[in-house]
């Protein structure tokens, strides 16, 4: 007898006629729902499909008689997930117990983001405009909170404004931040300068907390319009200024999980340090190839290992990489643990990683000498460079060696005999990548991909974890050998699954907007430049841009402009290829141990090679999209949590320089002051529009400059500047910059020439 969700359903159109018409439908979801419920209730599909034809608010008697629901655990199943609905907000209940879809009381869904100065933004899920929310509005809700909220109107500046009708999820359950006692009254002052306002905490709930501690506190009563969060102090993390307290922090304040949970715990318990023999069967045998590891020299975890022969007509290319979908299965807790965690979060000398160290640092880890499973991506290139053909197969591999990318780059490219002497049976198909590599680096360069010169930087600690100095990474031949090595399987994997209809993660960079390349364009012409393809340009027109800007002396400023006008590149299972690399075709594939969609990816292919359809696959689209969203979320979160705890870091190496002048140059360029870099030292402060001098300062976006009304006075990104520190807050992470004394002389000796250079690029924007 068929199940009471999977009966003919009635339909009541009120709005159209008076009387009654039925309508048949089958739940499109029924086997799915079948599969997962003893008793399955109706799909959220066919319920907000019920909902939408009824062209009303609906309660849930009448739910029940439309679903074709005559018992109590029908009715029970229903009822609980209706409450399910509400909470995702994908349902709104009125006052009078009745269900309607939150669009049709004109209502928007979406994430809160807050503003230092108490005000915040809905982002929509719709994608539509920012939805902005005053500081009254604001008062009731954290930063990361999902609400439903009115659109009452517009702003001022002509911004959606909206009120808050429901909180549909609180994000904020714990807090970091500084905790104070003033005159007997306590209260702690948010890490997160998204948070700007104060938690209460009653008395006895200090847990022992002195006056300017770091302690994280837990949120017992969350805001409302009436009244503030209260908080119970739950750990004293230390001192303000102890070492290694900046990443505590950012760790905390970020939500980054660190502990494993119990179940967790448990899973693990059983592995040990060797491959089990019954794991090894039934793979391709790879470990007499002798494949290597390329990594920094500081790295831990080894997640891929390359090999490559010449043959007749090209290379072949194996790339093996770690076989984390062998120990990570679905449904488990070690499952829902990476998924939460996202990607590992690597802070200066500490790793939060997103597997359990057994496993990064062991069993998945491509160690050298050790059997260790993996997935091998075989891919065959043509003289030129192409891609003919790639093969995926579960294998057994045993790295040959663990090589640093210094001394790959020795063997490789400066070709040092001692170098090349230790490694001698290396040699053949070390020499055969270096090969592939140049040739694969011109179908690079054919292709248009966009490469930038970007500086980034190391943390160099002395004693008492103090910072001795910032130095940049040189980034070698080596390091591009395997980066494209890397992208080579990428790409291979992402082909491989649209060939077998796989639903699945791509890594995908959209192209920038029409709005960003007309500014983009209109700047570029302001120097003499032009960017080919219109509105609509390709990877190969940056390049273009880029190729004709190398060397000139604003090449910073010209590299930085059109870094900023491309968006970031996400996860999503729709495929719009990536922008940056010039692909039509591209996921993330190589680095299992340390990213999620990875994981997901190496799921996929192992489901094609087990000659299953992707009708049984246990992910649907649908999934994918979900698992796109958190981990594209999870990857900003690491990269602001890093960034937080480096920004603290600069700041204390800067507070016995404060009076010390500098040069530097300008990154950025706003309406209230500009950013500069000091040069060696790579940290970046502000100096702001009243310390640029006795005018005043107009800000142009799209000239990227600050200009003076009086004095034509011009300040403009990537243009050098020498300045002078003045004040340092560890706790805002900011440091604040004026012009050195030589840099006013300079200024004020050279307003003619200002004048000059202004009227010029009047010249040129006609």
């Amino acid at each position: 007898m068929p199940t009471p969700y999977r009966q003919l359903v009635t339909f009541m159109d009120k709005k159209k006629q008076r009387k009654s018409r039925t309508t048949q439908r089958r739940d499109p979801h029924a086997r799915r729902e079948a599969a997962r419920y003893e008793q399955p209730i109706a799909s959220r599909e066919l319920i907000l499909a019920v909902i939408t034809e009824a062209d009303h608010p609906v309660n849930r008697a009448d739910l029940e008689t439309l679903l074709g629901i005559h018992d109590e655990n029908g009715a029970e199943a229903l009822r609980r997930r209706l409450n399910a609905m509400l909470r995702d907000g994908q349902l709104v209940r009125n006052r009078r117990g009745c269900y309607a879809l939150a669009d049709q009381f004109d209502l928007v869904q979406g994430r809160v983001v807050g503003h230092p100065d108490g005000f915040g933004f809905l982002v929509t899920d719709d994608e539509g405009d920012d939805v902005y929310l005053s500081a009254r509005q604001m008062r009731a809700l954290f930063h990361g909170d999902r609400v439903l909220a009115r659109i009452t109107g517009l702003d001022r500046r002509g911004r959606r404004e909206g009120d808050v009708v429901e909180v549909l999820k609180r994000n904020t359950h714990t807090v970091v931040g500084r905790f104070y006692n003033e005159k007997g009254v306590q209260f702690v002052t948010p890490d997160n300068k998204r948070l700007p306002m104060d938690i209460p905490v009653p008395a006895g709930e200090s847990n022992g907390a002195t006056h300017g501690q770091i302690v994280s506190v837990e949120i017992i009563e969350q805001p409302s319009k009436r009244s503030p969060p209260v908080g119970r102090v739950v750990e004293v993390l230390g001192d303000h200024m102890a070492p290694g307290m900046e990443i505590d922090i950012s760790i905390r304040s970020h939500d980054i999980p660190q502990a494993w949970p119990p179940a967790v715990e448990a899973e693990i318990d059983g592995l040990g340090e060797q491959v089990p023999a019954q794991a090894k069967r039934g793979r391709e045998d790879l470990r007499e190839l002798p494949l290597v590891t390329i990594d920094g020299a500081d790295a831990r975890d080894f997640d891929d290992a390359v090999f490559c022969e010449a043959t007749p007509g090209g290379w072949r290319l194996l790339v093996a990489i770690a076989d984390v979908s062998h120990y990570v299965h679905p449904d488990t807790a070690l499952d829902s643990e990476a998924f939460e965690r996202g990607n590992s979060v690597y802070f200066p000398e500490r790793v939060i990683p997103m597997l359990p160290e057994v496993l990064s640092n062991g069993l998945c880890s491509l160690n050298p000498e050790v059997d260790r499973l993996c997935m091998a991506c075989e891919i065959i290139f043509n003289r030129e460079g192409r891609m003919i053909r790639s093969r995926f197969s579960n294998a057994l591999m045993r790295s040959h060696a663990r090589l640093t990318y210094t001394e790959a780059a020795a063997i490789m490219v400066d070709r040092d005999p001692q170098a090349r002497k230790n490694r001698q049976t290396l040699l053949p198909h070390l020499d055969e990548l270096y090969r592939l590599y140049k040739v694969l680096r011109k179908g690079r360069e054919k292709r248009g991909a966009i490469d930038f010169e970007t500086t980034e930087t190391r943390i160099i600690f002395g004693a008492g974890r103090k910072i001795e100095r910032i130095v940049p990474l040189v980034r070698n031949d080596a390091h591009k050998v395997i980066e494209e090595c890397m992208v080579a399987a990428n790409v291979a994997a992402a082909r491989y699954l649209e060939r077998h209809k796989m639903p699945t993660l791509n890594r995908v960079h959209a192209a920038p907007t029409g709005e960003k390349v007309a500014d983009l364009q209109e700047f570029l012409n302001e120097l003499g430049l032009g960017l080919r393809g219109g509105s609509k340009p390709t990877a190969r027109d940056y390049s273009a841009v880029l190729k004709v800007a190398h060397g000139r002396p604003d090449e910073h400023l010209i590299n930085t402009v059109l870094l900023r006008s491309m968006p970031r590149a996400e996860y999503s299972p729709e495929n719009i290829g990536h922008f940056g690399l010039a692909h039509e075709h591209y996921a993330h594939f190589t680095s299992p141990i340390r990213r999620y969609p990875d994981l997901l990816v190496h799921r996929a292919i192992r489901h094609v090679l087990a000659g299953k359809k992707p009708k049984s696959f246990p992910y649907t689209v649908e999934n994918m999209q979900i698992f796109g969203e958190h981990c594209s979320a999870t990857e900003r979160r690491a990269d602001e949590a890093t960034r937080d705890a480096i920004d603290w870091l600069k700041c204390e190496y800067m507070l016995d320089k404060i009076g010390e002048t500098y040069s530097g140059i300008i990154t950025a360029t706003t309406s209230f002051g500009i950013f500069v870099e000091l040069q060696d030292i790579y940290v970046e402060g502000l100096v702001h529009v009243t310390a640029l001098g006795n005018d005043y300062y107009h800000f142009d976006p799209t000239r990227h400059w600050l200009i003076g009304e009086r004095t034509n006075q011009i300040f403009r990104l990537g243009d050098p500047l020498n300045v002078k520190v003045v004040q340092v807050n560890l706790d805002d992470r900011k440091i604040d910059f004026e012009l050195s004394e030589k840099q006013k002389r300079k200024a004020s000796g050279s307003k003619k020439d200002q004048g000059k250079h202004r009227r010029s690029h009047r010249r040129k924007s006609r």
